[in-house]
């Protein structure tokens, strides 16, 4: 993990406004979401592993999975993270384990692997670009 400098850090912002703005540049919501912090993602690379620069935030006020509620969510400092995964499917689930039905794929070999050096740039490009796209609705 390579954590980055940004100007986003501390911001607020609603959920939706930041969502639908980092969509523009090619970021999503991660899926492993929860009510209090969530990330949004930019897959950089995925030949050996996946590289992500990713831009965590937490829920300083209403709710992500209420669609009528007005979340608002205080960006914190981006990271560039690397994960090395086995292939295949995992060969230790176990039958009739409910978690089995979501969660078929092998842990990961290495959660925090090295970060391509080729890549860096490539990510404090995109932070800019994330920068840019959040900080213009100001």
């Amino acid at each position: 993990m390579i954590p980055l400098t940004s100007s986003l850090t501390g911001q607020v912002f609603s959920f939706q406004d930041a969502e639908a703005a980092l969509k523009t540049v090619g970021f999503k919501l991660a899926d492993n979401w929860d009510y209090e912090h969530g990330y949004f993602d930019y897959k950089i690379d995925d030949r050996v592993g996946y590289q992500f620069i990713r831009l965590p935030f937490v829920v300083t006020s209403g709710s992500l999975d209420a669609p009528s509620d007005y979340a608002m969510i205080e960006m914190t400092e981006p990271f560039l993270l690397s994960h090395k995964y086995n292939p295949g499917l995992d060969d230790n689930v176990k039958e009739g384990n409910i978690r089995a039905i979501f969660d078929q794929f092998q842990e990961p070999v290495d959660k925090d692997a090295s970060f391509p050096e080729e890549h860096i740039q490539s990510g404090q490009e995109l932070l800019q670009a994330a920068e840019e796209a959040l900080l213009s609705q100001r």
